[in-house]
């Protein structure tokens, strides 16, 4: 069976409940900040489900023996926070994955041709084979940022089929451009929303992550 990329909006009260705190016009800097972490957190957890490799081993309790599973120390994880609105979600999900290695990309998107450029790039030349990436980026909108990262990351030996995308808000012209060029993608997401405006902003969405993580 070919496979067909993945998009799970999980139905938990506490995102549902972060998500509102973040769309929330009013919501105050520090208490979006809280907001962005805590959805970091949250989704981070249901993207690890089924893919953090684990080991089973045999532990002694205070009164005997007993089965365990531990995550594998020896298989690499890695997150991308892509600059510079990923960094809101970069907290919650590095509190779950305390190991793992993070390297940042940042891209600026050109508001007249909705083109990402790329001003950072703190990728190793190649990752370790079976290496787990998970990528925070608040904003799926166009889509055109994404397929940028993709294409660094493939370049550089990831399987896509070991990437977890965490994303608060997605719109359907990023997953209809991922989908046929990246089916194996997996993405978390807080809500998909129903499109995007004439400046390429997610509606009604959140407004700019960034601006609103940074107060900038």
């Amino acid at each position: 069976m070919a496979a067909q990329l993945r998009v799970f909006v999980p139905p938990h009260p506490l995102i549902h409940h972060w998500l509102g705190v973040a769309r929330d016009q009013d919501t105050p800097t520090a208490l979006f900040r809280t907001a962005m972490t805590e959805l970091g957190r949250w989704l981070t957890y249901e993207a690890a489900r089924d893919w953090l490799p684990s080991l089973e081993v045999q532990v002694d309790t205070p009164l005997g023996t007993t089965p365990a599973q531990f995550v594998n120390p020896e298989v690499p994880i890695a997150i991308v926070p892509v600059l510079r609105a990923g960094l809101a979600l970069l907290d919650g999900a590095q509190s779950l994955l305390p190991l793992a290695s993070i390297y940042h990309l940042g891209f600026v998107r050109n508001e007249t041709t909705l083109d990402a450029r790329c001003y950072l790039n703190r990728l190793p030349e190649r990752f370790a084979a079976e290496t787990r990436v998970l990528i925070s980026e608040p904003m799926l909108a166009t889509g055109g940022t994404m397929m940028a990262v993709m294409a660094e990351l493939v370049q550089r030996g990831v399987d896509p089929a070991l990437v977890r995308i965490i994303s608060v808000v997605t719109a359907p012209p990023a997953l209809q451009k991922l989908a046929p060029a990246y089916p194996a993608l997996n993405i978390y997401a807080a809500a998909i929303d129903e499109g995007l405006n004439d400046q390429g902003f997610i509606v009604p969405g959140l407004g700019d992550a960034g601006d609103r993580t940074f107060g900038t």
